[in-house]
């Protein structure tokens, strides 16, 4: 008789041993693939966020001789966004545009006929406006705004600056007493505009003009009312006015402060003291100030070098200005601080030429370098902060390069509580975007990743039960035929796309869960005792009726049993809950326990992310478990033990590795999971463990905010570190969970 080998004709071995090679290379080459697109999507994550924490940069660009033409000193530069024309205003009360790079004159004019009225203060509506106030030595206040008009005539573009008086040619009286102007502060906006100024004298004067538009001509007509302030006579540093017109920041120069609040009166009819102290513990001496972009933070500086961010916050009805945070000037005493006209950033010049950049949110001090400019006068940072003039007192103008592309990370803005302006406290919080310019971005990613772990965490609450007793049921105690029929069912649910089950979770579930909330608990508390109560009813049962049932195939019978417990719950829902609720279980649980509730909630959330991650758990347990060799169970019941034991002493510590690795994946799933999340939730960054809070995760934030961030922008680097972040979340956990997975297999592996 001749063997298998030699009936096998000769040409077959070479061709099997082309095939073994064949899909040897094709396995290894599938592998290396998925391994490196693995790489390349980290390496361009990297890749991406990078610049995030690339450190600020500043280099000089030009140096100009202005040809000036009156001996009269700068008080007010600015550089047009364009980065290509100036406009320098001098205590003689000229305006002078240049050209950036040649340095030559465009524009020159004064800015009021009355020549011989003394210009004595200038000062910004704010860090981001055009508006000028301009005090004289008369108490009078000149509102003037200087524009810019871009034409492209034989296709270059041309800027044009003019000067606009956007309240008439005719200043405003504002010192009654007709005193010379030495401080000014103005906020206009479409409802009215408010005047403070300190004349020489020591007087404080306030002026309200309220905006009113004549019903027949359209005209806005302005309507006068000065505010009295019941405050002795003292020299002050810096008047300021926050953006909404009610607070008037009075500082002095011994580092005291007070506020006033202009919407507020005493009952002598001044308006009301709201808060006053010293900004600086120790009792330095103030040296400069400002008000950062927004009009809401104002920064102070000390001579002893302390930097400090302070703005109003409530308690209660009343409100007081509190120290936010602090900066590290490395005790250099600052001249002059300028605020970015677009972010929550600001530059700072001190005494040894020394220039710094700070962020508040970031809390960084991002550069510290010299630009030798010790006799500066005026300086002016443009609007888009890539750019920075400083002009000495001859005359001489410098232009700076400014490479600050992405202040606002850093570590703490990412992870821990921030004092945001306008907050009442630290919080977590992101809000990437808002309508205003100088919305202060918050990019907490700690909302995100708690809303990541609080969906997965309620998700898996509810498919690892479920997946893995079925899965043990299923492989183990269940009738092959039944089984066929089962396992096939249950992993088809796998091919559902998510969003389908989204658009259910969302438009079906969600309202259907707060409709139903009583019959959805019952069902949650009597399905196991309904369960029980069956069994315990069939082992009373005599034998011969049990026998009818074949082995394997107890859980077709429990189907109707299923069924009948969820329909007796749904079924005495109203009644159950009128009985225990007062008949409204979502008001009870509001009123009466204090615990929030949205209809979009983590319960739904787990609903239908659960149905989503069962079919990837159930799968892999399944298999694993129906994997476990025969013999071992065989030879565990011929020694004695119960299926039970067999169960639970054999086959389960076999199949661990196989169980633990599906849960793993279902994990993964559950965390990587976008669409059921961003369509069951309200899609709010909170953190709250609360069941019937929603959340938003990390994979759903991407998805939501990735079409509308500004290629390159700060906010699309973030959500691109977002991304890294989750990559990073899944491949540590997955490696965690290959390790224990090993480590199982070595120790169950000799069963």
């Amino acid at each position: 008789m001749t063997s298998l080998a030699e009936q096998t004709p000769k040409w077959m071995a070479p061709w099997r041993h082309f095939k073994d090679r064949a899909a040897t290379v094709v396995i290894s080459a599938g592998g290396g693939a998925v391994l490196m697109s693995i790489l390349l999507i980290f390496f361009y994550l990297v890749y991406e966020i990078l610049p995030l924490f690339s450190a600020a940069k500043i280099e000089l660009a030009t140096e100009q001789q202005l040809q000036l033409t009156a001996a009269t000193d700068a008080a007010y530069m600015y550089i047009e966004e364009q980065g290509e024309m100036s406009l320098i205003l001098d205590t003689g009360g000229h305006a002078r545009f240049s050209e950036l790079a040649s340095g030559a004159t465009v524009l020159y004019q004064p800015l009021r006929q009355q020549d011989s009225v003394a210009l004595t203060v200038v000062s910004a509506e704010a860090a981001d406006s055009r508006l000028l106030g301009l005090g004289y030595a008369d108490g009078t206040v000149l509102l003037a705004s200087h524009e810019y008009r871009l034409s492209y005539p034989d296709d270059k573009r041309l800027i044009t600056p003019r000067i606009e008086y956007p309240h008439g040619d005719d200043p405003i009286q504002v010192a009654a007493d007709g005193s010379a102007l030495a401080l000014l502060a103005l906020r206009d906006t479409d409802a009215g505009l408010v005047i403070a100024a300190q004349s020489t004298s020591g007087e404080l004067w306030v002026v309200r003009y309220t905006k009113e538009e004549n019903f027949l001509s359209g005209e806005i007509e302005l309507e006068r009312e000065e505010l009295s302030l019941n405050l002795p006579r003292k020299e002050y540093a810096a008047l300021y006015l926050g953006t909404d017109q009610r607070w008037l920041y009075l500082l002095d120069k011994a580092g005291a402060y007070q506020v006033i609040d202009l919407n507020r009166e005493d009952v002598s009819g001044a308006q009301q003291l709201a808060d006053e102290g010293r900004l600086f513990a120790d009792g330095s001496e103030l040296s400069t100030s400002s008000m950062l972009l927004g009009g809401i933070s104002l920064l102070a500086a000390s001579t002893d070098g302390e930097l400090s961010q302070y703005f109003m916050v409530r308690n209660g009805k009343e409100a007081a200005l509190n120290k936010i945070r602090s900066f590290d000037t490395g005790g250099a005493q600052l001249l002059q601080l300028l605020p970015e006209q677009r972010r929550k950033g600001f530059l700072a010049l001190d005494a040894d030429g020394q220039l710094q950049i700070f962020h508040t949110t970031g809390q960084r001090k991002l550069l510290s370098q010299s630009v030798d400019y010790r006799a500066t006068q005026v300086a002016a940072i443009a609007p888009r902060a890539d750019a920075l003039l400083l002009m000495d007192q001859n005359g001489k103008v410098s232009q700076w390069d400014i490479d600050n592309e992405h202040p606002e990370i850093s570590f703490s803005a990412l992870w821990t509580k921030i004092w945001y302006e306008s907050y009442p406290e630290p919080d977590y919080t992101w809000q990437s975007s808002a309508s205003s310019n100088d919305f202060e971005p918050k990019y907490s990613f700690a909302p995100l990743a708690f809303g990541t772990l609080k969906a997965a965490f309620y998700a898996m609450l509810i498919a690892a039960p479920l997946a893995i007793c079925g899965a043990i049921y299923t492989a183990y105690f269940m009738a092959p035929a039944l089984r066929r029929k089962i396992k096939p069912l249950i992993e088809l649910m796998e091919a559902l796309p998510t969003v389908i089950l989204g658009f259910l979770a969302g438009l079906w579930l969600a309202p259907f869960v707060e409709t139903n909330l009583t019959g959805v608990f019952s069902v949650l508390l009597l399905m196991p005792v309904g369960i029980l109560g069956f069994a315990f009813f069939w082992s009373r049962l005599p034998v011969n009726l049990r026998t009818l049932v074949p082995d394997g195939w107890h859980a077709a019978i429990l189907i109707p049993v299923v069924c009948g417990v969820t329909w007796l719950c749904f079924a005495m829902n109203d009644s159950v809950e009128l009985l225990l609720f007062g008949g409204d279980m979502r008001a009870w649980i509001t009123q009466d326990l204090g615990i929030s509730f949205d209809q979009r909630n983590a319960l739904v959330v787990g609903i239908a992310m659960g149905m989503a991650v069962i079919p990837t758990i159930f799968s892999i347990a399944e298999d694993a478990i129906f994997a476990v060799p025969k013999h071992l169970s065989y030879g565990s019941l011929a020694l004695g033990a119960t299926p039970w034991q067999t169960l639970v002493g054999v086959v389960i510590p076999t199949a661990s590795p196989g169980i633990f690795s599906g849960l793993m994946i279902g994990l993964g799933r559950a965390v990587g999971e976008t669409m059921i999340v961003l369509m069951a939730t309200g899609n709010t960054p909170i953190m709250d463990a609360n069941i019937f809070e929603g959340m938003r995760t990390l994979a759903a934030n991407i998805a939501v905010e990735v079409p509308e961030a500004e290629v390159d922008s700060s906010h699309f680097r973030i959500l691109f570190l977002a991304a890294f972040v989750l990559f990073m979340f899944t491949f540590v956990v997955n490696t965690i969970a290959e390790i224990i997975r090993q480590r199982l297999r070595v120790k169950y592996g000799s069963l």
